[in-house]
């Protein structure tokens, strides 16, 4: 059987990933990011031909290896889109970031290697591969949070978010092995075809929803979050809260969506997780001082506007409602990828050129445009667009997703679509200040002091913020990849 066009998208990734490390490491200390950053790019774009090829015809039939079963829909391209245009801009991001710290070639390789295991994950046709390759992101991403192994805070986070990792992804298994034992098959169309009422399928849904949104970070599983993505170098944090996170709601979607004729629970599941997300992510992000822990608090909140469109699809079998969360998730990938890469840049100018660790606070940002108009400039459109403010991405989705709310005719929906507009008014009480501070303050001792913002850095910054407006502007360009994903989760839930 001939290998489809999709499989580059993981074999180029993963088979690139060794050969990175290599070449750094035979290449000698002075040159390894230069070598392994050029490698990582080169895989990353060339990684985009077979996902060209696959986008342009009709999505090609299962592929199985032996036990490996993958198959290629909507949402799995989605995700693969959302990981390269990511993986790609951090990888340029991260030269410059890293010049001055070591292992830089094992940082590179892992971020490839990431971004491949993610695309697998996508388009795992089976619940135990699903959790393979779910576990295979969860040992990259480990690596790359502690990857400033010589401060203890990056070690602790690294070891909160290994723990957790761990613990969801045994609860996973045993799902795994319940649903086997009930159905007698992992294949995931298989389940969906044959699953019916049961409290054993019941359980293993629950044992999905809490293992995979240890991931996703759902409220309470989400204590590992903000230690990680503060600490961990600012690439790998858009990253976490760009792909990684939706890589865990996807898997979650992709396990519950089979199991969605056993009970039709799992709407009103999906809708009250996202509305605890939101609430519980905004009030936590109105008390940080710290840039990147805000920024982290801020992606649960995103998490439940996802859910909230994906859960109106599951309980009204609305492939708009579907449409609208996963739009979201691109436009938050954006929109939170630019965010931390602004954050990391000033971050980088303000204290890290200069040997000091220390985190970005919202005090030093101060005058921070006078100075660096372009990282306030990005670091502005991510923040405002995350807030919902028109013509940025971030309202054309959550519109969306609240028009599909409306449209159920519940009064719990619509309950709940005025709950997350006010939400969404909310989460400008924390990101106007960010705004505040770069443009309407004196500049601070460290925008003082700052060094020169490396021009290489400038790139994705500018990539990500005319994305982000062209968006806004024009929502339908993003129909191609947007529509085919919610109609695929559509029908995983019987839509």
């Amino acid at each position: 059987m001939n290998a489809p066009a999709f499989l580059g998208m993981i074999v180029l990734p993963l088979g690139g990933s060794p050969l990175i490390y290599l070449a750094g490491r035979l290449s000698g200390p002075r040159r390894a990011t230069v070598v392994a950053q050029i490698l990582a790019v080169t895989v990353l774009a060339a990684a985009w031909i077979p996902f060209v090829v696959s986008a342009q015809g009709p999505m090609p039939t299962p592929w199985t290896f032996g036990t490996v079963s993958l198959r290629l829909d909507g949402l799995g391209l989605l995700l693969a889109a959302v990981a390269l245009g990511l993986g790609l801009l951090v990888a340029l991001f991260s030269g410059s970031y890293l010049a001055r710290d070591i292992g830089q070639e094992k940082f590179f390789a892992m971020l490839t290697a990431m971004v491949g295991v993610m695309i697998g994950l996508g388009v795992a046709g089976d619940l135990f591969n699903l959790w393979m390759w779910f576990e295979a992101m969860a040992v990259c991403s480990y690596l790359l949070v502690a990857f400033h192994r010589e401060q203890p805070a990056a070690l602790e986070a690294g070891v909160k978010y290994l723990f957790q990792s761990a613990t969801g992804s045994i609860l996973v298994l045993i799902g795994v092995a319940l649903v086997f034992a009930e159905t007698a098959t992992l294949d995931l169309a298989e389940i969906q075809a044959v699953a019916t009422a049961s409290p054993t399928l019941l359980a293993a849904g629950a044992l999905f929803v809490i293992g995979f949104g240890v991931k996703t970070a759902l409220v309470p599983m989400h204590t590992w979050l903000p230690d990680a993505h503060s600490m961990a170098p600012s690439g790998i944090s858009a990253m976490l809260s760009g792909v990684v996170i939706e890589a865990g709601l996807v898997a979650m979607v992709r396990s519950v969506g089979a199991l969605s004729g056993a009970t039709p629970v799992w709407g009103a599941v999906l809708l009250a997780l996202g509305a605890v997300n939101m609430l519980v992510g905004n009030l936590m992000a109105l008390r940080q001082t710290q840039v990147k822990r805000l920024l982290a608090f801020s992606s649960l909140a995103h998490v439940g506007y996802m859910l909230l469109g994906i859960g109106v699809a599951a309980l009204a079998g609305s492939a708009l409602g579907a449409q609208g969360g996963l739009f979201h998730l691109v436009t938050h990938g954006m929109m939170k990828g630019l965010a931390f890469l602004a954050a990391g840049t000033l971050l980088f100018t303000l204290n890290l050129a200069r040997g000091d660790h220390a985190p970005l606070v919202i005090a030093d940002l101060g005058g921070a445009a006078r100075r660096y108009p372009l990282a306030a400039l990005a670091l502005s459109l991510g923040v405002l667009g995350l807030g919902g403010i028109p013509p940025l991405a971030g309202f054309m989705s959550k519109w969306q997703i609240f028009v599909a709310g409306a449209g159920v005719g519940t009064v719990i929906v619509a309950a709940l679509v005025v709950f997350a507009a006010l939400n969404s008014v909310l989460s400008l009480a924390y990101y106007a200040p960010l705004v505040n501070a770069v443009y309407r303050r004196q500049p601070s001792e460290a925008v003082i002091e700052g060094a020169p913002m490396p021009k290489a850095m400038s790139v994705p910054l500018i990539v990500l913020g005319i994305a982000i407006l062209a968006v806004g502007v024009w929502p339908a360009m993003m129909d191609w990849l947007t529509v085919p994903a919610g109609q695929a989760v559509a029908a995983l839930f019987g839509g």
